[in-house]
C-alpha cells in the first residue's frame, strides 16, 4: 500500500544515538559510555518523581487523569501564569507542536524557520502538507537574522518558529525582536521555543498577555529530568489553548507520567541545583574547549554548545566516530539544514564526565 504523497516524499528525522547502539558498534561497555549528544539532564530525575513513580506503579491498570487539573496548576504557578492559559502535552513539547500543526495548519500554508534550527517544527508540520519556508541565522555573529524573517512572510505564512535559546547554535532572540514580528504580524502565529530557558534565565512567557499571536513552547526534558517520561507544556492566550484542547488526544500523558511531573515542579530545591550544575557544566566546557585553537566554539545560554571543526582535519562524521570509539557520544550536526559537514554540538555532563571528555578531545586532536 502506498502512503501519502507527503510521507513518501519526507526524510526521516534523524536523532542522536543511543548508548546501546554505539556499545553494540564500537564494542564498549554501555556503562563507560559519555551521553553529550542528546541534551538532558546528566544527574537524574527528581528524588521526589522517584518516589511518586514508585507509589502509583500499582495504579496503572487505570486510565490516567484526563484533565490534568493539579499539573496545570503546577506549571502555571512555575511559568507565572494564569492556569487557562496553560496546555500539556505527552511525547514531550512534540505533542505541543503536533496539536498546534493540527489546529491551525491547512494544506499549502507557508511556516518560517531559520537554519539552522530544531528540524522537528519541519518534520511534524509537513505531514498536514504545510510547507516550510527558511530564514537564517547570522552565524559569524550567533545572532537570528531578523530581515530574513520579514523577507520571507507572505499571506500563505501561517506560522514562524523561533527557538530561543536556539538549538544547535545556542543564541538568544532579543525580546525587541520578538516584539517587532509579533507585532509586525498579528494574523501569523510566532512560536517562542523555549525547551532551554532555565540555563539562559531569560524567558518571553510574559508577550503572551500583550499578544494574543504568541505560542511559548517548553519540555520537562531537559532541566527537570524526565526527558523518559515524554512532558511537555505550551503557554499562550486563553482563546488559543481552549482550541487546542479540542483537538489533543483526551489520554496523553500516563499516570506515571503525570506524577512524576507534580512531584517535579514542587521540588524547587532540585530544580535550582539542575540549574546551577547545568551552567556550571556548561561554562566549564566552553572555556576548556575554548582553549584549543582548531575547535570554532560557540557560546551558548543553553545545555549545549555547537563546534565547528573544520579547522581540525576532521569532517563531523569523521571526528563523531573518532569518539565513539572511545565511548563518548556527540551529536554529528550534518543532518541539520543550513550548517555542513563540519559541525557537532556536545551537551552538558557531570563534572567528571567533562574532564573525562576534554582529555578524550586533546587525544582525538593530538
Amino acid at each position: 500500500m502506498k502512503p501519502r504523497q507527503v510521507v513518501s516524499d519526507m526524510d526521516s528525522y534523524v536523532p542522536g544515538k543511543s548508548q546501546d547502539e554505539i556499545a553494540s558498534e564500537f564494542g564498549v561497555k554501555k556503562e563507560d559510555i559519555i551521553k553529550l549528544g542528546s541534551n538532558e539532564n546528566p544527574w537524574g530525575p527528581s528524588p521526589k518523581a522517584i518516589e511518586a513513580i514508585g507509589e502509583e506503579i500499582n495504579s496503572i491498570n487505570r486510565y490516567p487523569e484526563s484533565q490534568l487539573k493539579d499539573l496545570v496548576h503546577e506549571v502555571a504557578l512555575y511559568a507565572g501564569v494564569c492556569d487557562s492559559q496553560v496546555i500539556i502535552g505527552g511525547d514531550g513539547a512534540d505533542e505541543i507542536i503536533d496539536v498546534l500543526a493540527k489546529t491551525f495548519i491547512e494544506p499549502d500554508d507557508e511556516f518560517i524557520v531559520p537554519l539552522p534550527s530544531y528540524m522537528y517544527y519541519e518534520y511534524l508540520l509537513k505531514q498536514y502538507g504545510a510547507v516550510p519556508v527558511y530564514a537564517k541565522w547570522d552565524l559569524d555573529n550567533n545572532v537570528l537574522d531578523v530581515e530574513s524573517i520579514f523577507d520571507r512572510i507572505t499571506s500563505k505564512t501561517k506560522m514562524i518558529f523561533l527557538c530561543s535559546p536556539n538549538n544547535p547554535t545556542g543564541t538568544l532572540i532579543d525580546k525587541i525582536d520578538l516584539i517587532e514580528i509579533a507585532g509586525k504580524n498579528p494574523d501569523v502565529l510566532v512560536v517562542v521555543d523555549e525547551a532551554y530557558f532555565e540555563y539562559s534565565e531569560v524567558t518571553n512567557k510574559d508577550l503572551i498577555n500583550d499578544y494574543d499571536n504568541v505560542f511559548i513552547i517548553r519540555t520537562m526534558s531537559k532541566v527537570l529530568g524526565l526527558a523518559g517520561m515524554r512532558i511537555g507544556y505550551g503557554l499562550a492566550c486563553e482563546e488559543i489553548i481552549e482550541y487546542m484542547h479540542r483537538i489533543k488526544p483526551v489520554f496523553s500523558l500516563t499516570r506515571l507520567s503525570y506524577v512524576a511531573a507534580i512531584n517535579t515542579f514542587r521540588d524547587s530545591e532540585y530544580i535550582e541545583r539542575s540549574i546551577k550544575d547545568g551552567i556550571e557544566s556548561r561554562d566549564y566546557l566552553i572555556a576548556e574547549l575554548s582553549k584549543i585553537n582548531s575547535l570554532n566554539v560557540f557560546e551558548s545560554k543553553s545545555n549545549f554548545i555547537l563546534i565547528g571543526v573544520k579547522d581540525t582535519g576532521f569532517t563531523a562524521t569523521e571526528i563523531t566516530k573518532e569518539f565513539m570509539k572511545r565511548g563518548i557520544i556527540v551529536r554529528d550536526c550534518t543532518s541539520f539544514k543550513g550548517l555542513d559537514e563540519y559541525w557537532i554540538r556536545i551537551s552538558i555532563c557531570t563534572m567528571d564526565e567533562n574532564r573525562k571528555f576534554i582529555r578524550v578531545v586533546h587525544e582525538v586532536l593530538g
